[in-house]
């Protein structure tokens, strides 16, 4: 300890004049100091100069600094920060997890409070020394000498040098004497080169505070939840104090807060401090305050196509703040109170047409969520009818249809590998004869799976991969339920390929950072710009979507816009998804849980929401429809038997026709077997008396009375009206349905195969 003369001598003054002894006190303490410790003095002053006239000291110091500037621009956030196009920040993806680092904050925009607190903890002499506090050094080596513990001596600059300078790090041990001789010197050629205020401000902004805390710009927004100009004295002293032991106790870091407040004159702030020393300490994994999340999810994205790119630093994107915003009000307001209906999750997805740039991308609704951090617009779900557009382009292309042929809606059951494929609409009724204009615009089922049996399940499936769509299997798996949505998709893709549809069949990837060079090359056709021009005229046509969602509903906007909706099988997701003449927008709904929603359709879910973000878009802003490409051929149409109401329509090239009319005509309801179907096969079952397994033979009676009803195997009369069983046997059968008189209804063929041989061992 020092001499009683000496510690009254040597007691720091307070702030904020400059510390350090008064002249005389000094020359006084330094007489008595000298004249009792004369041979310890001489000692220590010796081991101080030691490290300016030794060789092997002078060679295990660094002899270059990176200047003040170098060191502030080379300082990287542990986050990536994401911009938007017009340099608004929209959101921050953590990249560094070994600390927590915010951004470098000049000296002004630091509170006065925290510079001095710091400087009263860790060096009071700052503004009096050349690097080295030869006092302090002194005191350091006395009370080591008599073993009354340890007194810091290090200065900033000394504290800097150590983070500027690997090799001058405090190793878990303490530092040894060459090395401690070795920092010494490095602080003065700091100093040498830097003022002051620049190590002053390099220190707070490298410092460690707390657990992976570095920095003041870290520990003032996550601890304390303010900038750091903002920092009060109780929260600069507890800062401060922590400079000493990072990793201290509350009880701990409140006692030494609490002797820097006394030392800065504001004692009476330490009654206070330990009510929230626990908050503050336990706060350190907490998000920073005031770090903008308007697009969490799309900034995930963002950084990851920047890594891909090799762009460093902030991240430059297509996105609109302002609409981002507009958009995820828009979520949270419809999704508000719809608990009831399961619907809590939903994502929204805005494209521009010309560009493929994303303006706008919500991947969550946020609070209303309860997988908030999912990124629902990369989300696989099931398609819905949404796929429909993409089927009725490529079936007009192939010139198997127009807008103006006839499909018919009645009761449709297919044959396939897996049993019968029986379609439904979304209503259970049928609309009978429709043209493809009304099929389309009105989303009827079954018709869309009569034009799939034209164009073809893989055919289709390779069609949508080529517009980005994920599809996993080929499109024999999917079946012609691929035209109803079975294959799931992202919101993110479908978004995409219905931009496509209105770029004139031109696809690309979109696009998501500024001056990014457009992936994939320049676009690629992937539907005839004819066909995707007649496509947009069905699904803006509402008189043609009335049969199913009325003239006046969600999907009916003030300017043009052709929009499609989508619910997947027991309502666990609703889509509706449009374009105008210069946007491209997405939206899907559901829950993260995937559980079946209650009375939620396409007009009521999803379509709220995309109607109010494209009314968003256009309220100062026109759209019109874009005029048909040249060699598209407008003609009038009459439809015979009045199926349709006559009108303009349009036609690809050689494909066009004045009045149409059903292929033909049922008298009367066909009689046909609906069990088996044609090319079942059937195996017996080991398990069971082979007695008990028989087929069920049931059928449609059509316009016959069921009692006249004959079924014959192998030219057997087995059995009589619409439904019976037979005993199965092994081998291929034809079953025919006739009538009473012999005339054949229809037959099938099927095969029952035995049980398996067991092979004898030897």
């Amino acid at each position: 300890m020092l001499l009683p003369g000496a510690k009254e001598a040597l007691r720091v003054q307070r702030f904020p004049r400059q510390v350090g002894w008064r002249q005389g006190v000094r020359a006084e303490a330094l007489r008595h100091f000298f004249a009792r410790n004369g041979l310890l003095c001489l000692m220590v002053v010796l081991m101080a100069w030691l490290p300016f006239v030794s060789e092997p000291a002078r060679a295990a110091a660094p002899l270059f600094f990176p200047s003040f500037e170098q060191v502030r621009a080379g300082h990287q956030p542990s986050d990536q920060w994401v911009f938007d196009r017009h340099g608004a920040m929209v959101g921050a993806v953590r990249q560094d997890y070994a600390e927590r680092r915010g951004a470098w904050v000049p000296l002004g925009d630091i509170s006065p409070a925290m510079q001095r607190a710091v400087l009263l903890s860790e060096d009071r002499h700052f503004y009096e020394h050349g690097g080295v506090d030869w006092p302090a050094l002194m005191a350091a080596g006395w009370n080591w000498a008599w073993g009354s513990g340890s007194r810091g001596a290090s200065t900033l600059s000394m504290q800097l040098v150590g983070m500027l300078a690997p090799e001058l790090l405090r190793p878990a041990g303490g530092r040894g004497l060459e090395q401690k001789l070795a920092q010494m010197r490095s602080a003065r050629l700091l100093e040498s080169g830097w003022s002051k205020a620049q190590i002053l401000e390099a220190y707070l902004n490298l410092a460690a505070f707390r657990g992976e805390l570095r920095g003041i710009d870290a520990v003032s927004r996550v601890m304390f939840g303010k900038h750091p100009h903002g920092l009060d004295q109780r929260e600069s002293a507890v800062a401060a104090a922590l400079l000493r032991g990072p990793n201290a106790g509350a009880g701990r870091v409140t006692a030494r807060a609490c002797a820097l407040l006394r030392d800065g004159g504001a004692a009476q702030f330490c009654q206070t401090l330990p009510d929230d020393m626990g908050a503050w300490l336990a706060a350190t994994a907490r998000p920073a305050a005031d770090v903008p999340a308007l697009a969490p999810h799309f900034s995930r994205l963002a950084v990851a196509r920047a890594s891909q790119a090799g762009t460093a630093g902030a991240v430059r994107t297509t996105l609109d703040a302002r609409l981002q915003r507009l958009v995820l009000e828009s979520v949270q307001r419809h999704l508000a109170g719809m608990g009831h209906a399961q619907l809590t999750d939903a994502a929204v997805v805005v494209l521009s047409n010309e560009t493929a740039e994303i303006l706008a991308y919500v991947g969550s609704s946020g609070h209303v969520s309860a997988a908030d951090q999912v990124d629902h617009a990369r989300a696989r779900r099931q398609a819905g009818s949404t796929l429909k557009p993409f089927l009725y382009a490529q079936a007009l292309e192939f010139r198997y249809l127009t807008a103006a042929s006839l499909l018919e809606d009645a009761p449709l059951d297919v044959a396939t590998a897996g049993g019968l494929y029986i379609p439904q609409n979304y209503d259970r009724s049928h609309a009978g004869w429709v043209s493809v204009r009304s099929a389309l615009a009105s989303s009827l089922n079954i018709p869309a799976v009569r034009v799939l049996m034209l164009v073809g399940p893989e055919r289709f499936a390779q069609r949508l991969r080529s517009l980005g769509l994920p599809l996993l299997h080929d499109g024999e798996y999917y079946g012609y339920s691929l035209s109803l949505g079975s294959a799931d998709v992202d919101l993110l893709s479908l978004t995409n390929a219905y931009r496509t549809l209105a770029d004139q069949g031109r696809w690309r990837l979109p696009v998501i950072l500024q001056g990014e060079s457009p992936a994939g090359g320049p676009p690629a056709q992937r539907f005839s710009p004819q066909a995707s021009w007649i496509v947009g005229d069905m699904l803006s046509d509402r008189r043609a979507r009335a049969r199913t969602f009325g003239l006046e509903s969600a999907l009916a906007t003030r300017f043009w816009s052709a929009v499609k909706t989508g619910t997947s099988k027991d309502m666990r997701d609703n889509w509706a998804l449009g374009w105008s003449s210069d946007y491209t927008v997405g939206v899907w709904v559901g829950n993260s849980q995937g559980l079946s929603m209650r009375d939620v359709s396409g007009v009521s879910g999803a379509g709220p929401i995309w109607h109010e973000v494209m009314s968003a878009l256009h309220e100062h802003r026109a759209s019109a429809q874009p005029l048909p490409p040249p060699d598209v051929e407008r003609r009038q149409v009459v439809f015979e038997q009045n199926l349709e109401a006559s009108r303009m329509e349009y036609f690809l090239p050689g494909t066009a026709v004045s009045r149409i009319e059903p292929a033909f005509t049922r008298s009367a309801p066909r009689s046909r077997i609906l069990s088996p179907s044609k090319g079942t096969v059937i195996a017996f079952d080991p398990d069971m008396p082979a007695a008990h397994q028989q087929l069920v033979l049931r059928a449609d009676a059509g316009g016959v009375a069921p009692e006249l009803l004959r079924w014959h195997i192998e030219g057997r009369h087995v059995a009589d009206g619409q439904a019976s069983r037979w005993p199965l046997s092994v081998g291929r059968h034809r079953i025919v349905l006739s009538t009473a008189e012999g005339v054949v209804l229809d037959e099938v063929t099927i095969q029952v195969r035995g049980l398996p041989r067991l092979s004898g061992g030897g």
